[in-house]
Formats: C-alpha cells, structure tokens, sequence
C-alpha cells in the first residue's frame, strides 16, 4: 500500500504524508534542521520508539500518557526541556504520540526562543485526522479546555496508519468520533462511505483506515488553506465541539476521551440546529444515532453517563458551556448543520436554547 502525500497550502506549505510506512520518511523531512529532540509519551516510547531510529541520539521527553500532561506545568516542562537539549532557532522538535502531545509540543514550538520548528508524527487516530494538522496548538487550564494556545503550523505531518494497529479499542473509538465529524462536514459521498466501511475501520482493516485518514486530512487541509486563523470556514471544524468541551470539563478532563464527547456533541448539535429551524435533512439525527452505534460509540448523554459513570447534570453543561471561547456574553455559536457538507456558522444562540437539549 502506497504512501498518499497532500499538501496544506498554508504559508510555507507543508506535506502531509498518509499510509502504511510514512514514518520512513523522517529522516528525509528533518534533514533541513539543526539540532533535533523528541515531545512523545511513556507508553507511546515503549511501543513504538525504535521507529524513529532516523533521528539518532537526539535528547527525548517522554510524558506520562493521558490529559494530565497538557496543562501549564506540563508546558514549563517541555519549554525547559528544550532548552536542556540546545536546541536554537534552527532547531526542531519532533512530536511522536496523539493529540495530547501534538497539541502541548505544538504551543512550546511556538514559544521556545520565539517559534521553531515542529514535525508531528502521530501515533493515535483522533490525531492523525485531527489534532497535528492545522497549527492549533493549546493547553488546557481550570476553567475549560484549550484556553491558551497559538496557531503555529508543523513543517511537516507523517500519519503512519501502521501504528493504528496497536490503538486499544477505546483509543480507536475515539478517533472514529471526529472521523464521524470530518464525514458530516464533507457532504453525503464522505458519509456514505463511511457507512460502508464501518465494521473494516472497526476491524482496523489497513485499506479502510488509510483511505479514512486520507480523507480526514483531505478535508481539513482544504479548510486550513482557505481560513488558517478560524476567522471563517475554519469554525466548521467546532462542529459538537461546543458541547464535546463541556462534557468534557464537567466530567473532569480526561475521564471522558476527547472524540467520544465529540461523538454525543454531534448529536446534540443536530438536536440543536433542528430546534432553531436549520436542519434540512430531518433523516439526519437518525442517521447519525445508527453510524454511531455501529462505531461502539454512545449516540447521547444517557448512554454517555451509563458508559462512563459521569453525572453530566444540565446544570453543569452549562456552565462549561459558558466558558466556550467561541461564544460570547449570554449567547454561543456552535456550529450548527443543515444537511451533509452544509454547515450553519451564523447562528447565535442563548445559552437557554443550548440547555433545551442537556436533558
């Protein structure tokens, strides 16, 4: 199976390579930099470290896995870190792990000595069609999810789906909950196939997953290009977002996986957008419920509370919800969805409409 290169046509451009065996490509993209040290995680290292034999001795940092990690303390970790390995302005850091690590490595990049370089190679699916593409980076702080970050995009992304392979089941479910999203958000033949293929992606089928990815990346990089700095377009990636960072700050950051709260915010932002009058396809949330639960993914917030023993009150969704960085005084802007591949950006809300559908 042949590596898949797309391109993010930001500026610099980056490629982003896609398949089975990307990360033979390491040497070949950090060649241009200085000094080199590697941001991965403990259980990431254990699995998977000697794939990046192409980097040499370069000095790395392995965190303990999980969300702990990505708060303010872990960011002063990783910028002394870096400074503990040499590393100058023309160096590079490598990120080697999910989401977690593309995102804190990402925002200490962009920070060390004013911005250096960053290559992410994710091991996880969530990252892979997500997190280490696009250039936001953010730590979370008590208040809520991904209040502090900056935009500073990588030099360049490996997805090597071969690593998939080793995801545990809760992991791989995870990823599925934004593979569901990118899906909605490209239109009906991306849904369709998704679909078709659920029970191969299940089975970590290698054909399934690659063309998967590739598609996930396809999308973002088209969105990334046309708004880099989330000023338009770009917000149609929130998509359940609104209601996935709530669930996951009520619930204590990290009990509930990132992609699994993404996964029930989808629905409630079709409950949402058929309550304000903009859903089209009244076939949709139905739709959505069935792909949902042939993932192994829950389709809303009873099945959510009886998965993971979360209490998840209204109340406290909303007042998670009134932290969304999205939204302003009184009233938010989720993303809302007319039909597949037809976003709502424009809608303001009141947070009394958002609670209509915590029940």
């Amino acid at each position: 199976m042949s590596v898949r290169t797309l391109s993010v046509d930001v500026a610099p451009p980056y490629p982003v390579h896609v398949g089975a065996g990307a990360l033979e490509r390491l040497g070949e993209v950090c060649e241009p930099f200085g000094a080199r040290a590697v941001l991965t995680d403990a259980r990431v290292e254990e699995l998977h470290g000697e794939r990046l034999a192409a980097l040499g001795a370069a000095p790395r940092l392995a965190l303990e896995p999980g969300e702990d990690a990505k708060d303010l303390g872990g960011l002063g970790h990783v910028l002394d870190f870096l400074a503990g390995a040499g590393l100058d302005r023309a160096g590079l850091l490598v990120t080697f792990g999910g989401g977690v690590i593309s995102d804190l490595g990402g925002l200490a990049a962009s920070l060390y000595m004013r911005g250096i370089a960053v290559v992410h190679a994710p091991t996880t699916l969530l990252a892979q069609v997500d997190a280490a593409i696009g250039g936001k980076t953010a730590v979370n702080l008590s208040a809520g999810k991904n209040l502090a970050g900056t935009f500073h995009q990588p030099r360049a992304v490996l997805c090597d789906t071969a690593l998939l392979a080793t995801l545990d089941d809760d992991e791989l479910r995870s990823g599925l909950g934004e593979v569901v999203k990118s899906a909605l958000l490209a239109g009906e033949d991306d849904l369709a196939r998704l679909e078709r293929d659920a029970e191969r992606l299940l089975a970590r089928d290698a054909e399934a997953l690659a063309g998967t990815v590739a598609a996930c990346v396809a999308l973002k990089a088209r969105t990334v290009a046309a708004d880099e700095r989330e000023a338009g377009p770009r917000r149609a990636l929130n998509l359940g977002h609104t209601f996935a960072h709530a669930i996951e700050r009520a619930a204590g950051f990290g009990r509930v996986p990132h992609g699994v709260a993404v996964a029930v915010g989808l629905g409630l932002a079709l409950r949402l957008s058929e309550a304000q009058g903009r859903l089209r396809d009244a076939a949709l949330p139905g739709r959505l419920a069935a792909l949902l639960g042939r993932l192994g993914l829950p389709a809303g917030l009873a099945e959510l509370r009886a998965a993971y023993g979360a209490a998840l009150a209204p109340v406290d969704l909303e007042r998670a919800m009134r932290l969304d960085k999205k939204g302003r005084a009184g009233r938010m802007r989720p993303v809302l969805l007319a039909a597949p591949g037809a976003p709502v950006l424009d809608a303001e809300v009141p947070l009394e409409a958002l609670a209509t559908v915590l029940g």
